[in-house]
């Protein structure tokens, strides 16, 4: 035991030197604030400007209102008590906003700031980069502004930097949407596309048909829609935080509401006159935004000149079409957003403009798996944007019915994905080939601890009052053993499998993270931990947990992460799954939950209640004084599920989480 506890401790010291060597932070006397997402580029220096209870602001060029108001609630959350703005003595901030200020990057929304002796200076192109700057320089000062001297030349690497709520199928309240919206501000993601038609509902008002939103035309979440008003405070919420609103008409999909109201399909001519009137009430109502997003997907085309036929109907009211691709008979010009198929490499070769949503809905990741994949997800098959390829859209799809609102958080890592992709999109990089599992070379896995670090510190500091299921998993070590055949028996026993000691088995290898996927459901485009899995076999994963005391420690377990999007089954009474998968603790079997659904047969109306271990209560592990041998059995029969609605996602989820 002596000899475990001294290796992973000479691990530890590695891997956080490793973290300190790469992390930006490093070189730092003292503790400073951590940044989300990076900069592209930083110098730190030694020093802090400490902000006074008197700030005198200077302002040069077209800093807005807006801005202005930004840097004064900013200033205030400093203790600050009084701010002059245009002063000409004693300047402590000075905003700049000049088109022609040099940056690597052609980007209105790139900034520079520069923090020494002297105080606060930014320089931005435009609105947009002094609001992002302004946005750096609240996590530089974070609760005392006590701001390090820097010198950040910062940009982004995509221009496109989107987030998606589905609100048709499940509503959100406005107050929900504003929250989201904030953080999508707050983190310089600047595309909120708002998906407000489905087959479920329609659920923005007509004031020309105000039954298509009446409560007898709604399948869940009866009554519930958004007013002319609503939408108006959306866009403005938007515009006020530099987001452009992308609303959505799906059509002529997901349009069963449509259907049910007028008792005509969208395809038909009266269908066709309809829609166009209820397009040219949305461009009168809500003017000046540039895009609508026509949906196209995931219907049968029966009449081929629709699509067409409302594409120009749409340009002609000045607004620019986008449609989901795959799809129908979309224009040249109308501009592509990836849904299906696996990784892709968009050039300036592109027939059309693209926005790259493949792999990217968080209701099919298990929560730890969201920030993984998103962490090395490399967009549009680029480390950058090109002509063709915009950027990225995140999208959140809770396809099945929730009791509440909040329980879209609580099943869907949403705020840890919004954190993830910001980074992602802003900094660009990533990796071609997509990914479930933290990487397991050195430089893999540091680069992965370094940016955990500071997205487990932005949940601390700023995400107390909202829903974030996300714990420290870089540091857990699992060694995979096996397979073992067990023709098609899942309840096949080793001799004392519960010990872990399996001197006898293979090692497949070492891996790293609270959720390790053998293989996925899309085992053909994202990558598992087993390259070439074996039906009928049986795999064995075996870690320490170390206890400073001892005593009961939460736990998140699971072993079969049910998307937000399928019919899926929940799990028999007794078991943890249908693989008859196990867990040991130093030999004790710790027994899975007493589910409140056990055995129901999956049903989108059916909302989903303890199924997920990050929207369950944690399972209690007793645990002894120092290291504590925790021990998983993994059996499969096929390589398939039992349908669609329940695919094969051959995984585990073992984590010991801290209290909150």
């Amino acid at each position: 035991m002596m000899r475990q506890t001294v290796a992973t401790t000479k691990f530890i010291q590695r891997l956080m030197m490793i973290v300190m060597m790469i992390s930006p932070l490093y070189g730092m006397s003292e503790k400073i604030r951590p940044l989300l997402p990076m900069p592209q580029s930083v110098a730190w220096k030694t020093g802090y400007y400490q902000v006074k209870h008197i700030v005198c602001v200077r302002t040069k060029g077209e800093v807005s209102t807006t801005d202005r108001q930004t840097l004064t609630a900013l200033l205030s959350d400093w203790d600050v008590r009084r701010i002059d703005f245009d002063s000409k003595e004693n300047i402590a901030i000075t905003i700049s906003c000049n088109k022609e200020m040099k940056l690597p990057s052609s980007s209105l929304e790139g900034y520079r700031i520069v923090i020494d002796k002297r105080g606060v200076n930014i320089e931005a192109r435009a609105g947009k980069g002094v609001f992002y700057a302004l946005q750096t320089l609240r996590q530089l000062g974070g609760s005392d502004g006590k701001l390090p001297y820097c010198d950040i030349t910062d940009y982004p690497s995509f221009r496109w930097r989107g987030y998606l709520v589905d609100v048709g199928r499940n509503f959100q309240s406005m107050q929900v949407l504003k929250q989201q919206i904030d953080q999508m501000g707050r983190y310089k993601l600047n595309v909120f596309h708002f998906h407000f038609t489905e087959d479920i509902a329609w659920r923005l008002i007509s004031k020309k048909y105000p039954g298509l939103t009446d409560s007898a035309n709604m399948e869940r979440w009866k009554g519930k829609y958004y007013t002319v008003d609503d939408m108006q405070q959306l866009i403005r919420y938007c515009r006020d935080r530099h987001i452009q609103l992308v609303p959505e008409i799906d059509m002529p999909g997901h349009s069963a509401a449509f259907r049910r109201y007028f008792k005509t399909d969208m395809q038909s001519d009266s269908g066709i006159a309809i829609i166009k009137e209820l397009v040219k009430e949305f461009a009168t109502t809500y003017p000046g935004l540039p895009y609508l997003h026509i949906g196209g997907d995931e219907v049968k085309i029966h009449n081929q000149a629709f699509l067409p036929m409302m594409t120009k109907w749409t340009e002609d009211l000045d607004l620019k079409t986008i449609g989901w691709e795959p799809g129908g008979n979309l224009q040249p010009h109308t501009i592509r957003q990836l849904w299906m198929g696996g990784p892709q490499a968009i050039t300036n070769d592109s027939p059309f403009e693209v926005i790259d949503s493949k792999h990217l809905y968080i209701n099919h990741m298990d929560p730890l798996e969201t920030v993984t994949t998103l962490f090395y997800r490399e967009l549009g098959g680029q480390s950058s944007e090109n002509e063709k390829l915009m950027g990225a859209t995140l999208c959140s799809w809770p396809d099945r019915a929730v009791h509440h609102e909040r329980d879209v958080f609580h099943q869907n890592a949403v705020y840890p994905a919004l954190l993830t992709f910001a980074e992602r999109s802003w900094r660009g990089g990533g990796d071609f080939e997509w990914r479930s599992n933290i990487k397991t070379d050195v430089k893999g896995l540091t680069q992965f601890a370094e940016f955990e670090k500071r997205l487990l510190q932005h949940k601390r500091l700023y995400f107390k009052d909202l829903i974030f299921p996300y714990y420290a998993q870089s540091g857990q070590k699992w060694m995979l053993y096996g397979p073992v055949e067990n023709k098609g028996d899942l309840s096949m026993v080793l001799k004392n499998e519960a010990t872990g000691k399996f001197t006898a088995l293979k090692k497949i290898g070492e891996f790293y993270g609270g959720t390790i996927v053998l293989r996925h459901w899309w085992a053909d485009l994202v990558k598992g931990a087993i390259d070439r899995p074996l039906e009928n076999s049986t795999v064995y994963a075996v870690s320490k947990v170390w206890s400073e005391k001892g005593g009961n420690q939460s736990f998140w377990i699971g072993f079969n992460d049910l998307s937000r999007s399928y019919a899926s089954d929940s799990p028999n009474l007794g078991t943890w799954d249908d693989r008859m998968s196990k867990i040991w603790v130093n030999g004790r079997e710790v027994l899975p939950p007493n589910w409140q659904h056990a055995g129901q047969k999956g049903n989108l109306e059916l909302p989903l209640v303890d199924e997920g271990y990050s929207y369950r209560s944690p399972s209690i592990v007793l645990l002894e004084k120092g290291w504590n041998t925790v021990v998983l059995k993994l059996p499969v029969g096929k390589l398939k599920g039992k349908d669609w609605q329940n695919p094969l996602k051959w995984m585990f989820t073992c984590l010991p989480i801290e209290k909150e």
